[in-house]
């Protein structure tokens, strides 16, 4: 189906709609403030009548008589009395005024006792920091004023700060990332372990933006999303990184949810991946999520080095040409895909060469997944034999221009084990699970502007597609649906997502020859290892 353009007001006129909206609530604002005193007599008016009305529902009904009779005498003297009408309007307006005043307690000015110390504990730890022995006015001093340095800041209903503005000093070398570093670590500690926090460095300015930030959604289970032909969601991230938003469901709950949307194809810029992190952070499930959505435009080929039968449930499916566990099927498999990806690249080549489009065999994509290939390097090592990690120098070199795209996982204490040909072509890289921002360096090239905690759920880690900012990541939940500790509902969803299992050329003959035979049909060529994984999740 084609689709079809946003209309323009959707597309272009954001500006004017947030313009408009800023007139109309300053409008509002204006309008609210000249009509202050007659929104509160009429308030005192309301409430003055409530007032009547309890007090006549409490007379007994003997006693309504005589009330009556009291209040008809009052008005006639008032109403005979000179001036009587508008002195009595004048009294009925004044009260009407004080009962309708704003009776809410005035909020004192700047924080409470205890936050109050708690930004003179900040200030005072910051001192070694932004201070010299030469400033003549230093703007950090023990026993300073901190109100001169923190002109925003807020607290939770804890007491813990969630919003801090901090200026600092101009000689202060913020372009310096170990210098930042320790001014980071120091703020996440003082204000309050067990939280990121968002740092962002105005250096022009010389001010600091402390804040924290709400956790992210972990609810999220796989499912279709809402993408073109070449787009890969690998996650989800803050609202205010991304531009995009993609709409989810939850059970019957739907919502927008800002996505990380990693492109492949011939013109990314970043056509492999690289996934890191350590046992149980979620970097098969991140697999098993990138297989699904590559299932339903492309083709897969599984190699799984750690042999526990975390994809048994692709075994057999359309469009999974193998899952291979062992060392000879892994060998086999990328062997098969170098020379796939050679042949692709001729046929390409040779097309545009005689002005022709692509050939209908190179357009569909081929997905190389890898879990742990460094486990089957080191049996390749001990039996002698080639490591399947070098047949990827193909692939990875000239898989973009041929449609082959390449996703390695791998453990941060297996890293070296890569090698210079997956970490050179990767340019889009994921870190999941706790880690140092040391490691998040190594691996990402860059430090995130957020402070990374020990205890995180699984899928939770950082993302970086090239050249761009380091994002913070969550992986929807994609768990092993052959899994028993799965939920019925995480399971459900990856099963519904499955493409049908394929039935092979050789096993429909075997079929008709032999019609008395209830066995499942095997594909072709499916390696013995990838059986045995089937046969025991089933």
């Amino acid at each position: 189906m084609a689709r079809r353009p946003l209309p323009r007001i959707l597309s272009t006129g954001s500006a004017q709609i947030a313009r408009s909206r800023e007139l109309a609530r300053t409008a509002a604002d204006s309008a609210t403030d000249v009509l202050h005193p007659l929104i509160t007599i009429t308030r005192g008016l309301r409430r003055l009548a409530a007032a009547g009305r309890r007090k006549w529902a409490d007379t007994p009904k003997d006693k309504r008589g005589p009330l009556l009779f009291l209040v008809a005498s009052v008005i006639l003297v008032v109403a005979l009395v000179p001036y009587g009408p508008l002195l009595a309007v004048i009294t009925l307006m004044a009260a009407a005024a004080w009962q309708g005043r704003d009776r809410a307690p005035a909020r004192p000015e700047g924080p409470d006792e205890s936050r109050t110390e708690r930004l003179k504990s900040l200030y005072e730890a910051l001192v070694p920091y932004f201070s010299a022995a030469e400033d003549p006015d230093p703007l950090y001093a023990h026993g300073g004023a901190w109100d001169k340095v923190f002109p925003e800041y807020e607290f939770d209903s804890s007491g813990r700060v969630s919003h801090l503005a901090v200026r600092y000093p101009a000689y202060f070398p913020d372009g310096e990332p170990e210098a930042r570093s320790r001014v980071e670590h120091l703020l996440s500690a003082k204000s309050g372990r067990g939280r990121e926090y968002h740092f962002d460095w105005d250096e022009e300015g010389n001010q600091l933006t402390v804040t924290v930030l709400a956790p992210l959604p972990t609810d999220i289970a796989a499912q279709r999303f809402v993408t073109a032909p070449g787009e890969t969601v690998l996650g989800f991230t803050d609202p205010t990184e991304v531009q995009r938003t993609l709409p989810l469901t939850h059970g019957e709950e739907r919502r927008d949810v800002p996505p990380v949307v990693w492109r492949t194809g011939i013109r990314s810029t970043e056509p492999h991946l690289l996934v890191v992190g350590q046992p149980g952070t979620g970097t098969s499930t991140l697999l098993r999520s990138i297989a699904l959505q590559a299932l339903q435009h492309g083709d897969i080929l599984v190699v799984e080095g750690g042999g526990t039968g975390e994809y048994a449930c692709l075994t057999g499916r359309d469009g999974v040409l193998a899952v291979e566990c062992g060392l000879t099927g892994a060998l086999a498999g990328l062997e098969w895909a170098a020379t796939e990806t050679e042949r692709r690249l001729i046929a390409v080549n040779r097309a545009r060469q005689e002005g022709n489009p692509p050939p209908d065999d190179t357009r569909r994509p081929l997905w190389l997944l890898l879990d742990r290939p460094t486990a089957l390097g080191h049996v390749a090592a001990a039996d002698g034999t080639k490591d399947p990690s070098s047949l990827l120098q193909v692939p990875l070199r000239h898989g973009r221009a041929a449609g082959v795209t390449v996703v390695v996982a791998e453990q941060f204490d297996a890293l070296d084990g890569l090698g210079d040909a997956v970490r050179q072509h990767t340019r889009a890289r994921v870190v999941l699970g706790p880690a140092t921002t040391e490691q998040l360096q190594a691996v990402l090239g860059a430090r995130p502007h957020t402070t990374p905690t020990a205890h995180v759920p699984p899928g939770r880690g950082y993302a970086r597609l090239g050249a761009g900012p380091v994002l913070r990541l969550q992986v929807p939940a994609t768990p092993d649906p052959y899994d028993d500790a799965t939920s019925d509902a995480h399971r459900q969803a990856v099963l519904d997502l499955l493409p049908p299992r394929s039935t092979p050329a050789d096993a429909e003959r075997t079929e008709l020859a032999e019609p008395e035979s209830e066995a499942p049909a095997e594909p072709v060529g499916e390696p013995v290892a990838a059986k045995a994984v089937a046969a025991e999740s089933s």
